[in-house]
């Protein structure tokens, strides 16, 4: 179906990985031409090809770190049960996978807020870093959803200065969002809010900027990057 709506094939080649925590690990790869062929932007993402008990499985992740002379990124996994999971801990140098690239972009926020609002989750940190890089001089505060203790020790690329991460469990993150973000939105017309949970979770915030905070929609970004079971 991706290749009907002109999706582009790679594949791309591990070169390395890393355990960041526990529950969190970093592989590197090789982009397969990926990089030359389509350039980069802010949060850039692919769908990656997973055999899945002899069925084709896709999940989309961010690139960390793309370097467009080199053709290379990492990527990283939150760890938990299933087969992109699975694949990531026993990945070893010269492995191959297939990806197709479908429907990634990025806006910069114009006119730029006096504040990013960000609301997230393990499974999208990589992109919030990249978010934050943007405008890296931007102030942020950053609503972060921690399933487990270890994810208050994951790799986010802060400066302590600018950026303020409230980390919450699941059960506090949406009713906690509601009860905050309203203080950080004087003028919904200048605010940008960015949101990346599970699909039922950023359904629900998504709607509340836009209907209860009066946050036009093209001043929100919406990406439901899971379903939570």
């Amino acid at each position: 179906m991706l290749k009907l709506f002109r999706g582009k094939d790679f594949e791309f080649t591990v070169t390395g990985g890393e355990q960041v925590t526990e529950s969190y690990r970093r592989v590197h790869f090789s982009d397969g031409g990926l990089l030359a062929a389509i350039g980069v932007h802010p949060t850039m993402w692919v769908r990656l090809w997973f055999d899945n008990n002899g069925k084709p499985h896709q999940r989309a992740y961010t690139l960390v770190d793309p370097d467009v002379e080199k053709g290379t990124f990492s990527m990283e996994f939150a760890l938990h049960e299933g087969c992109a999971s699975d694949w990531s801990l026993k990945a070893q140098p010269g492995d191959t996978i297939e990806a197709t690239v479908q429907g990634t972009g990025f806006e910069i926020p114009d006119p730029l807020p006096g504040r990013l609002l960000v609301i997230g989750a393990p499974v999208s940190l990589p992109a919030i870093n990249s978010l934050l890089a943007v405008a890296p001089k931007l102030p942020a505060t950053i609503w972060f959803e921690t399933m487990q203790d270890g994810d208050r020790e994951l790799p986010f690329r802060i400066d302590p200065e600018r950026h303020e991460v409230r980390n919450l469990s699941s059960d506090e993150l949406v009713d906690t969002v509601k009860n905050e973000l309203p203080e950080f939105i004087d003028d919904p017309l200048g605010a940008y809010v960015w949101i990346a949970c599970d699909t039922r979770m950023t359904r629900l915030l998504s709607s509340y900027v836009v209907k209860e905070l009066a946050v036009p929609k093209h001043r929100v970004r919406a990406l439901g990057y899971w379903r939570a079971a």
